[in-house]
């Protein structure tokens, strides 16, 4: 075959036109936003809005959602399957809030509407920064440091949402608490009690001031935590151990696509949710397919309800995802410290309030992790003969950090080759402390609302209640919650030398009102099924939670932040999928009014027995703060799991491989 000057050059322009589109083309259709992509919406929008960037904040950059029956067929097909690739954004343009969808291919706005009703939507840090430093230009503040003997230029500034107990009025308004930073950077350790500063985000100024009590400022002393400002004596000691694979890391990264033993998943990154896993499909070795398990898994809000209700402390009911976002609140992970050696990062945007993307280096990271036992069995029974038999599980874990003010919550998934989903939230940082002139216990005349946990500090009472959405889609999208309980029967016709043992009862949830259920009252199994597939015993195939140590809310229904974080009244809730209802809290949280949360949605009632559903789980911790969670608190953890039941015909790891043993030098088994 014969080639002209002419048709070369057309082929190399051609080639280069592919290589150019080879990272849209395969750019996965629930990727996070790019950097090109932020400084896309930046551009249309500030075209569109060409004012001062006092008038124009972005307040949410995200993906929209892609239509989830074309996700999953870009997911099942091998031919190429256009998928519109669109941002939603929520823009605070001359003090009215945007609903903007961007049509990031064509460059355009799809539509852009101002929502009227209540609440307001995630804080930007940027508007945060400017209103700490109100006080220190305000001169009732500065006299009130003075009449203290403090020292201003060691005083620190942080802002706290201020929620809504009935108001009528609609300000975009924050609570600014001050501290002491003079000799430690712990400074949450040291409050400046007794003072009352409310800002209006919009005027950016004070707008109510009180001077109340003076209680003393908790002293620096044995608060400081950096290891570079401690003195010996150091313990307890720990050994080095070192990290080595020599095979290389048992999984793969591609872009934002994760495969690892009998897994595959996607994992996404929203300003909001922060981590988001997708599609997680597990290998089945007897059906010599992946079978679908998530669609989509997140930590849709996380409600932190402190229980002072002095004027003081009472406003202090937090919804960090949905006021401070836990993706704008993550953090970088640090390599050897927050993540094993052989641990592989993950980078990530976020975005500033004009719209400027930010690089989010180690956002994520993912690595395996050993020595926990998968199966076993010793058998001594057989004669002659003496078995052991034991397998070593290695597990895939991915973890992200988020810091919202004082707390860190370190936030993991774990996929195990026997099938399971095992995620886990763990608190570190430091409590929230109130300053008292109180020393020791024998002062306390009256209910102080915490525990005194160091001279002058009083650990408050609080609740963490994190809730998950999980988006089931078991061998497709038709799913049923079944409900198993258990029950005691008693023998009574003398059939038995029992008097008594325990059955099952199991009931499929009709409605969401079905679906509505608090763990522990009652000994019970929640397992997901697709009642349209089952076993070859005839068993549906399912997916069990093994819920958590459940934690219920105390606040009564009728106090206003538990309205506002009504999706805690029950443990589990099942909706049917709707791709608008992601926001357990609501779109819009702060100043919210708990018109628009998952307890309002599911009042509807709507069916859910055989089709596409979401479960949502409430994970919680009641927080009894000690002396041990002072001055910094070592790792509270919480889990729950999902776990395969009567998924696999058999133990799906029953020929599951131990690692090989490696010789190392200088070391004996």
């Amino acid at each position: 075959m014969k080639f002209d000057l002419l048709s070369i050059l057309a082929l190399i322009f051609s080639l280069q036109a592919v290589v150019s589109l080879t990272p849209l083309h395969f750019q996965h259709p629930l990727d996070p936003l790019t950097k090109q992509e932020f400084l896309e919406v930046q551009t249309i929008i500030r075209n569109k809005y060409p004012i001062s960037n006092n008038k124009l904040a972005f307040h949410y950059i995200g993906l929209d959602d892609p239509e989830k029956d074309i996700v999953l067929k870009y997911e099942t097909q091998s031919t190429h399957v256009t998928i519109p690739r669109k941002s939603f954004v929520i823009a605070i343009i001359h003090r009215k809030i945007h609903e903007i969808v961007i049509d990031l291919r064509l460059r355009s706005i799809v539509s852009d509407s101002v929502y009227k009703g209540y609440g307001f939507p995630i804080l930007s840090a940027d508007e945060q920064s400017l209103a700490i430093e109100l006080p220190f230009k305000y001169p009732p503040f500065i006299a009130s440091v003075y009449k203290r003997g403090l020292n201003l230029s060691e005083v620190l500034c942080s802002s706290f949402t201020i929620g809504w107990f009935g108001e009528e009025k609609n300000r975009r308004t924050v609570s600014i608490n001050c501290f002491m930073k003079e000799s430690t950077v712990n400074f949450y350790a040291r409050p400046i009690s007794g003072i009352t500063i409310v800002a209006d985000l919009d005027l950016m100024k004070i707008v109510e001031y009180h001077d109340r009590d003076i209680e003393a400022v908790p002293t620096a002393e044995n608060t400081e935590y950096q290891v570079s400002k401690q003195s010996p004596p150091f313990g307890p000691k720990q050994h080095s151990l070192i990290s080595h694979q020599p095979q290389g890391p048992g999984f793969q990264i591609n872009g934002h696509s994760v495969s690892w033993a009998n897994w595959k998943f996607h994992i996404g990154f929203d300003v909001r949710a922060g981590i988001v896993i997708s599609l997680a499909s597990v290998y089945d070795l007897d059906k010599h397919k992946y079978r679908r398990v998530l669609y989509k898994g997140y930590i849709s809000e996380l409600f932190v309800p402190y229980q002072d209700p002095t004027e003081e402390f009472y406003f202090k009911t937090f919804f960090d995802s949905g006021e401070f976002g836990f993706g704008l609140s993550t953090v970088s992970l640090i390599p050897n410290r927050d993540c094993p050696p052989h641990a592989q990062f993950i980078d990530t945007y976020i975005h500033s309030a004009d719209g400027t993307p930010i690089l989010l280096k180690n956002a994520i990271c993912v690595f395996e992790q050993y020595g926990n036992i998968m199966w076993r069995h010793t058998e001594v029974d057989i004669p002659n003969e003496f078995i052991e038999e034991s397998r070593t599980e290695v597990n895939l874990i991915v973890r992200t950090i988020a810091t919202v003010g004082n707390y860190d919550s370190v936030m993991d998934w774990e996929f195990k080759a026997s099938g399971s989903i095992k995620p886990a939230i763990a608190l570190s940082g430091m409590i929230e402390i109130k300053g008292t002139n109180i020393k020791h216990t024998d002062e306390i005349k009256e209910d102080i609302h915490g525990k005194l946990v160091s001279a002058n500090c009083i650990g408050i009472y609080h609740d963490h209640f994190y809730i998950y959405y999980l988006d089931f889609d078991i061998d497709g999208t038709h799913n049923s919650l079944e409900k198993t309980s258990l029950k005691t029967v008693r023998i009574t016709d003398g059939s038995s030398k029992r008097k008594s043992y325990w059955t099952t009862e199991t009931q499929t949830a009709k409605t969401e009102s079905d679906a509505k259920i608090t763990v522990g009252l009652a000994p019970a199994e929640l397992v997901v099924v697709n009642p349209n597939i089952k076993t070859a015993v005839g068993n549906e195939v399912g997916y069990r939670l093994i819920p958590a140590i459940p934690a219920h809310p105390l606040l009564t229904e009728d106090d206003y932040p538990q309205i506002r974080g009504a999706f805690t009244n029950y443990n589990v809730w099942v909706t049917p999928y709707n791709r608008t209802e992601k926001w357990a809290g609501g779109l819009y949280v702060d100043h919210s009014r708990g018109d628009d949360t998952l307890a309002v949605w599911t009042k509807q009632n709507r069916e859910i027995e055989n089709k596409d559903i979401v479960m949502w789980h409430v994970v919680g911790i009641h927080h009894v703060p000690a002396q041990e969670d002072f001055p910094i608190m070592p790792l509270l953890s919480t889990s729950f799991e999902l776990r395969p039941t009567n998924f696999f015909e058999r133990n799906p790891v029953l020929k599951t491989l131990s690692p090989r043993d490696v010789a190392w030098p200088g070391c004996s088994n």
